[in-house]
């Protein structure tokens, strides 16, 4: 696995990451000085969070030949108590009428296998560093 991602500015407030062979667009909204072309990096940061958690579920019904027609998440996002920030994200899985009743508690545990979710309530450590490199 590439453990480097290439953090590059695109103009304006434009931030993009290469990853994997991909670029990752990013850029401000309008309000925030930015072109609004692209999300911006939190935007991105909470699709993870439910993009990561839809593919166990995917996985789910896949394995169990669930039809996914029908299945939607809904992620919603509480703020703290001060306002500031966000304090509750809640994953809904809307599940059509036909989905079977003892599925549905192992398809939310199936959700909480997302990575993403997991490296939030357990966080790496941050390091900033800088370096002077040759042009």
């Amino acid at each position: 696995m590439n453990n480097e991602m290439i953090i590059t500015f695109g103009g304006g407030k434009k931030v993009n990451a290469e990853y994997g062979g991909f670029t990752i667009h990013t850029d401000q909204s309008v309000r925030g000085g930015g072109e609004g072309s692209a999300p911006e990096p939190f935007a991105l940061f909470l699709a993870s969070i439910g993009t990561c958690a839809g593919i166990y579920v995917f996985s789910f019904c896949q394995n169990r030949e669930i039809p996914t027609d029908g299945i939607r998440i809904v992620q919603s996002h509480y703020p703290k108590e001060t306002g500031r920030g966000i304090g509750k994200i809640v994953l809904t899985i809307e599940l059509p009428p036909d989905f079977p009743e003892k599925y549905k508690e192992a398809v939310i545990n199936s959700a909480n296998l997302c990575a993403v979710k997991k490296h939030i309530m357990d966080p790496p450590e941050f390091e900033v560093v800088t370096m002077t490199t040759e042009m």
